[in-house]
């Protein structure tokens, strides 16, 4: 345990000397803020309800996670730091999961910094905090699945833009798989067998003040998923 926490700390130490951390920061807070400032300020709702800024701003994980993500396991094989890490008394699991906890870590950052819109909401009359509550939870969790999936698409490549895109392809398609098929025949069957594997259809739940165990269940069993992907592709770099 001793030697995973000392993994996540020296990632925790990397995001803050990579310019490429305060760059996605950057890119997450102005653009969430052009969709607070258009959905909210510019158009003010006679009904202070949080989700109509949550659901533009949720997308930007799709950007932004590839960028937090890409150079947690790329960097390694680039610099060729991964052969001393893996000979090392520390294993492939707690490397993988110090790398994920860090990562966890710049993503409780980022929901902090969404708080900042809710807040100046209810400046503007009462506003319901079980649902800003339960849906900090949900883009806490969905943004943990999202980061593994991301810490796997940066083990497959020493290139971090490539783990970049292959991280955004990765995520777009499991952000979309509720918006596959059709509404007839069956196109509409397959669209009902994918929508529980949507990210963002997961989320619903989270948005009404719910916390569902099912919906819990998959955004663990993502990032459980993910993580273990990791640990068998850089297991097999290991022993090549």
């Amino acid at each position: 345990m001793r030697r995973l926490f000392a993994v996540c700390q020296k990632e925790l130490q990397a995001y803050l000397w990579t310019p490429t951390t305060y760059f996605a920061l950057a890119v997450y807070m102005l653009l969430t803020g052009l969709l607070f400032y258009t959905n909210f300020v510019m158009y003010q709702p006679s009904i202070l309800d949080y989700r109509l800024v949550l659901g533009d701003t949720l997308s930007m994980l799709v950007f932004v996670v590839p960028l937090l993500t890409m150079r947690l396991v790329a960097e390694e094989f680039r610099q060729g730091t991964d052969e001393l890490l893996l000979t090392s008394p520390v294993s492939v699991t707690e490397i993988i999961i110090g790398k994920f906890l860090a990562s966890l870590g710049m993503l409780f950052i980022l929901v902090l910094c969404s708080l900042a819109y809710p807040v100046v909401m209810s400046f503007y009359g009462s506003l319901d905090w079980t649902l800003v509550f339960t849906s900090v939870i949900g883009l806490f969790m969905l943004g943990a699945a999202m980061m593994a999936i991301g810490l796997f698409a940066s083990t497959l490549s020493q290139h971090q833009m490539m783990s970049a895109v292959v991280s955004f392809i990765i995520l777009l398609v499991f952000w979309m798989l509720d918006s596959f098929g059709g509404q007839t025949g069956a196109a509409a069957t397959v669209q009902q067998w994918l929508e529980p594997f949507s990210l963002t259809a997961r989320f619903d739940s989270f948005t009404k003040g719910l916390l569902n165990g099912a919906d819990v269940l998959y955004y663990v069993t993502i990032a459980a998923l993910f993580l273990l992907f990791s640990i068998q592709v850089v297991e097999r770099k290991r022993w090549r």
